[in-house]
């Protein structure tokens, strides 16, 4: 701990207070939350755009490019993260949207579209703070953004109309944006991977890779936390209104919220220790299948049924669960590395 920044060592401080701060501007200041709307892109404000590109270069700066091949050969790691992102968790997703929510349909729409938008941005961040594998996260990230683009359509329509109809459970009507998903995966993944990889390629070519690691990240690294604390601060004050207004709504919707991060990620680390992945592995296997895409899940919701819908709220909802949650379940990761995993190296 003593060789940790400040910045690093009282992480969770900052973050609460990057939301009681969002919080406190939301409601003090007159139209904020209309002005950070007023420009976007696709359907996320600008400024919070802004600040999750800020937030994800400088960790797919790090990512060892070179290295994904030692990734896409580890097959045990490539089929267990897509059977528990793309079965197991929009399934799961599913169950807990109609136990918790089936009185309230928009409500339970939109937490269904939540499941099916697997995570690509701040997936990088949890996976960093809890020591993952980061050429493993970059990876299985590229996977699931692909996976996004061809799959969401389908999987809405199977989750949201056929599944329903064969259960004898009212069905939901809705269309997603092909150029909606494949905007989002282009802006907040495509964007700083191609920024993060030209860096570390010209970056070690000029200087070598023991300038680029030793000098270059130390000096971009903290950057990435910066984004994030902005990223949480502007959430909180765009929707700090709606929080307040309808506490219950949003509690109701954070209840299976809460329930998907823990029992998902639980089973990710499960899954992980049984096929003997290794601590690193482990944790971005669990790390990205917990986490969820907000910026696409609010941007699909608020295209496809409104930006006042029930289904836009609950796409809301989803980060700012998420956050807290995942900050948690990234000490939870460093508790059980200690507890039940090897200790690694000190030559690593």
């Amino acid at each position: 701990m003593a060789r940790l920044s400040t910045l690093d060592r009282f992480l969770p401080v900052w973050i609460v207070a990057a939301m009681l701060l969002g919080l406190a501007l939301g409601s003090l200041i007159p139209g904020l939350d209309t002005a950070l709307e007023a420009v976007k892109i696709g359907e996320v404000s600008l400024p919070i755009a802004i600040g999750l590109l800020v937030m994800m270069y400088p960790v797919l700066a790090k990512v060892r490019y070179d290295q994904a091949h030692r990734v896409i050969a580890d097959k045990k790691l490539m089929i267990s993260s897509l059977v528990i992102n793309w079965v197991l968790a929009p399934a799961f997703m599913f169950v807990l949207a109609w136990i918790f929510l089936a009185d309230l349909p928009e409500y339970r729409t939109g937490l269904i579209i939540v499941g099916l938008a697997r995570c690509i941005a701040m997936v990088m961040i949890w996976n960093d703070l809890a020591c993952g594998d980061r050429e493993s996260a970059a990876v299985l990230v590229a996977i699931n953004s692909v996976f996004q683009v061809i799959a969401f359509g389908a999987l809405g329509w199977f989750y949201l109309q056929l599944l329903p109809s064969w259960l004898g459970l009212p069905t939901t009507n809705a269309e997603f944006s092909f150029w909606a998903i494949t905007a989002s995966v282009l802006i907040f993944l495509g964007i700083p991977l191609l920024a993060g990889f030209l860096t570390r390629t010209l970056g070690e070519k000029a200087h070598g890779r023991d300038w680029y690691e030793g000098t270059f990240l130390p000096r971009l690294g903290p950057w990435a936390l910066y984004g994030l604390l902005f990223t949480i601060t502007l959430l909180f004050a765009l929707q700090g209104g709606t929080i307040t207004s309808k506490p219950l709504d949003v509690a109701r919707i954070a209840l299976p919220l809460l329930v998907y991060f823990v029992v998902v990620f639980a089973a990710g680390m499960l899954v992980g220790k049984w096929l003997d992945l290794g601590y690193a592995k482990t944790a971005t296997l669990a790390f990205t299948a917990a986490g969820n895409n907000f910026e696409l899940a609010i941007a699909v919701a608020v295209g496809t049924f409104g930006v006042t819908s029930g289904q836009a709220l609950a796409g809301v909802v989803g980060p700012l669960i998420e956050v807290p949650a995942l900050v948690a379940l990234v000490y939870a990761a460093l508790w059980a590395r200690r507890r039940f995993f090897s200790p690694v190296p000190a030559s690593l």
